[in-house]
C-alpha cells in the first residue's frame, strides 16, 4: 500500500486535491446588451487557476477590461465555476484589475464560491468588487450615476461583498 506524502512545498500533490489533477482552466466571453445598462461583456471562468496558468488568466483578464473598455461595455468577470489553488492566482486578478483600481473603478466579481470569496476578501484587492449573483452586479451598475465610479474613493471598499450578497 502507498502512502502519498505532501510535496516538498507542503501542498498535498494534485492527485489529492482533484483525481487526474487540477481542472483545466476555460475562459469564454459572453456580450449582451441591457435595456438601461448598455452592453456587457462577462468573462466566464471554469476550473482552477494555479501557478501554471496564472499569468495567462491574468493576460486573458486584462485584455478581457481593456476590450470591453474600448468597446463601451461595462466587464464583469463569473468565478462561480472557478477555484483559485495559490497565491499566485489572487496576485493575477490583481495584475489585470491593477489599471481600474488606479482609476478609482472596479471590476465586478460574480459568484465566487465561498473559498474563492474568502480569499479575495482577504487579499483586499482595489479593482474588485464581489457580488453574490449577476443580478446584483448588474443593478450595482445600473444605480451608478455617470462617473460616480471614478470618484467612490472610500465609499467603495475593495473586495467587499455588496450589500445585499455575500456576506
Amino acid at each position: 500500500m502507498e502512502t502519498r506524502s505532501p510535496r516538498e512545498d507542503g501542498q498535498p500533490s494534485p492527485a489529492r486535491v482533484r483525481p487526474g489533477g487540477p481542472a483545466p482552466l476555460l475562459l469564454q466571453t459572453v456580450h449582451e446588451h441591457r435595456p438601461g445598462l448598455g452592453g456587457i461583456s462577462v468573462l466566464k471562468t471554469r476550473g482552477t487557476v494555479d501557478a501554471s496558468n496564472a499569468r495567462l488568466f491574468s493576460e486573458a483578464l486584462a485584455e478581457h477590461v481593456a476590450h470591453a473598455g474600448q468597446a463601451g461595455e461595462h466587464p464583469l468577470l463569473d468565478l462561480s465555476e472557478a477555484y483559485l489553488a495559490c497565491a499566485d492566482a489572487v496576485r493575477s486578478l490583481d495584475r489585470a484589475t491593477g489599471a481600474l483600481a488606479h482609476t478609482g473603478r472596479a471590476l465586478s466579481v460574480v459568484q465566487p464560491r465561498p473559498h474563492v470569496r474568502e480569499a479575495l476578501t482577504s487579499a483586499g484587492l482595489p479593482g474588485i468588487r464581489v457580488h453574490a449573483t449577476l443580478a446584483s452586479a448588474l443593478d450595482a451598475l445600473t444605480s451608478r450615476e455617470p462617473g460616480r465610479e471614478r470618484a467612490c474613493q472610500p465609499a467603495c471598499e475593495p473586495a467587499r461583498p455588496d450589500p445585499g450578497g455575500l456576506g
